[in-house]
This record gives structure tokens, sequence and C-alpha cells, in this order.
């Protein structure tokens, strides 16, 4: 009876191992590479307005969907985009993908277009972020994100316990030392 109750409690443990490893690797892919390069380029400009295309290389793990955001300088506003959706507040806009090109596998692009309307000035955004994450032409690795789940440790049944170490005392020649003389008659003689 007490061998099956050993080994039960032996299946729960590997059972928890299981599952706690489950749990590193959903952890690890919700931490995946990131990175991304954007292309802005205005195509066409004419008084008050402009037309611009935009590219989106992801150059991390592959996405299944995307969002580009950005703050316009001179308060430019969007007035028609295509390949995606567009929301703008103030100066912040961002855009998201269309039902049919929310896939960048790593090493691919997506692009879109827009019409925009501008007051004074037409100046490019100078920074951008995919998914939350800044485009700066490189990629990020997330090794300080993922948090690191350990094996809870081991105990056994009974803790066993050693008696203390006693050591003893060192020896010291700080004493009186002996000499022993033997009288003449019995030295060795070799005669």
């Amino acid at each position: 009876m007490r061998l099956s109750r050993r080994w039960s409690r032996v299946a729960l443990t590997v059972t928890v191992v299981a599952a706690a490893g489950t749990a590193v690797a959903t952890t690890i892919s919700a931490n995946a590479a990131a990175g991304c390069q954007v292309t802005y380029t205005v195509s066409s400009q004419w008084p008050g307005g402009f037309g611009a295309n935009v590219s989106v290389n992801n150059l991390g793990d592959p996405i299944t969907s995307w969002s580009l955001t950005w703050s316009f300088a001179a308060g430019q506003t969007i007035t028609q985009l295509w390949n995606g959706t567009h929301t703008q507040s103030g100066s912040q806009v961002t855009v998201t993908n269309a039902s049919y090109n929310g896939s960048i596998p790593t090493g691919g692009s997506q692009s879109f277009g827009f019409n925009g309307a501008f007051s004074s000035s037409n100046p490019a955004p100078t920074s951008f972020a995919l998914n939350g994450v800044a485009c700066t032409g490189g990629v990020t690795n997330p090794t300080s994100a993922a948090p690191v789940t350990t094996r809870p440790p081991v105990t056994s049944a009974a803790p066993t316990t050693r008696p203390p170490v006693t050591s003893r005392p060192p020896v010291t020649s700080s004493g009186p030392t002996a000499s022993c003389s033997l009288p003449s008659s019995y030295r060795w003689s070799s005669t």
C-alpha cells in the first residue's frame, strides 16, 4: 500500500513539472523578437494636400496583425486611407491592417497609402512604432522581459539532520620536550 502512495506522489510531481514546462513555452512565445523598418514617401503634393505611401518591413518574428503608430509634426491630417484603417487624435495617428493584409512574415512587408491635408508645411514623421515597438531598423530580443520560471525545490518526506561536527584542539609544540640517552653499555657495536 505504501508503495502505491509513493508512486502516486511521483505521478503528481511529473504532472506539475509538465504543466510548468507548458507555461514556460507559452511565456516565451508571447515575448517574440520584434523589429521593423518603415519607408514613408510623399508621392505627390499640392497646395494644402498631399499623397503618401508607407511600407512596413518586418525584421522580427512573423506577426498575424499589425498596428503602426506615428505623430505628425506640423498638424497634418489623413483624409483618406487605403489598405488599412486609421484613427487620428491630434497629431497621433494609428493605422491597423485590413482583413486581408494582417500577416507579415519575417523579412516581409505590407504597405498602405493615404491622402492628407496640411496648412503651412508637410514634414515627414521621424519615428514609427509597429505593435508598440519602435521601428529602428534593428531587432529587439526580449531577453530581460521574459520571466524565468524555476522548478520548486524537492523536499524529502523526513528531513535528515546530522550531528554537529566537532574538531580536536590543535596540537601545539610549546610544551617541554623530553630527551632520552642510553647508557654506554647499550650502545650498538659493530665489532
